[in-house]
């Protein structure tokens, strides 16, 4: 028997059936989309619990954090003293001034600026670098807002030293942690690592911005020499000291020799003359 259905009625009929099938389709793709979204960030969680050591892994990253927040702060005592600080937030300073932004937020701009330029030197970057782009700023950003600036000389000594001490304290807690460097550090040990002499390489970094900084307007000062000359033997008192040991017994126990343990003790070196 054939079909008696005008071929208009068939044809309305094929139509419904397709948007009922778009329809369909699209009630599909809205239910998977949270899927896909949650997949996502499963993927970039894995990815950043990778970068971190299996070893203590919990001790490490609240040690991090822990460090750059204190970090963050020292940084804004020692600026808010009005003596001088140290190159990098002489050059976050100035270029805060000339932009309009917080000094904070500065810090969080050039720190992922200064991660590109890790690219042509295939420097990977840890959990501690990612974190420390970000933190440092954001603490640094909270402690300029919430602490009163001082006026009374003594005042101004007493916050600068004790940011300074506070800051060697932080120096020793991130580093310690042992879950990368910071932004700033790994440029350094990347050019070193294509045959550049670190001391010259840092030398020339930090006069560079020092001298940038204070153009665009930073403050120069007492401060600045101080942080010179202090935080390197705060540094070298503090990192040994915080430092994460692994586990008696693990493979990791097992590397921890002191060959091993020499280029991470002047990585930290390092990282202690730069803001972040």
């Amino acid at each position: 028997m054939t079909s008696t259905a005008p071929s208009g009625v068939r044809s309305t009929s094929a139509l419904g059936d397709q948007a009922e099938r778009d329809l369909l389709a699209r009630r599909e793709q809205r239910i998977a989309e949270p899927f896909a979204a949650l997949t996502a960030v499963r993927t970039g969680l894995a990815w950043l619990l990778a970068l971190i050591p299996p070893d203590r892994r919990a001790h490490r990253l609240v040690q991090l954090q822990v460090g750059l927040i204190l970090y963050g702060i020292s940084d804004g005592m020692i600026l808010m003293s009005g003596l001088g600080a140290n190159p990098w937030d002489v050059f976050h300073q100035g270029l805060a001034e000339h932009v309009g932004i917080q000094v904070g937020t500065m810090v969080i701009l050039v720190g992922a600026a200064v991660m590109l330029l890790w690219i042509p030197l295939r420097q990977k970057p840890g959990f501690g670098t990612i974190s420390n782009v970000i933190m440092v700023g954001l603490a640094m950003d909270g402690a300029m807002a919430w602490m009163p600036r001082p006026h009374a000389g003594w005042l101004r000594w007493g916050e600068m030293l004790a940011g300074i001490v506070l800051n060697g304290v932080a120096t020793g807690a991130y580093i310690g942690a042992g879950v990368g460097p910071g932004p700033r550090d790994g440029l350094m040990t990347g050019y070193a690592a294509r045959g550049h002499s670190i001391r010259v390489v840092r030398t020339g970094l930090e006069i560079s911005v020092l001298a940038t900084g204070w153009l665009l307007g930073g403050t120069v000062g007492i401060g600045t020499a101080a942080y010179a000359l202090l935080i390197g033997p705060l540094a070298h008192k503090f990192i040994p000291l915080l430092a994460i040991k692994p586990r008696t017994g693990t493979a990791a126990a097992q590397d921890e020799t002191p060959s091993a343990s020499r280029p991470r003790l002047q990585t930290g070196r390092l990282a202690s003359t730069e803001n972040s």
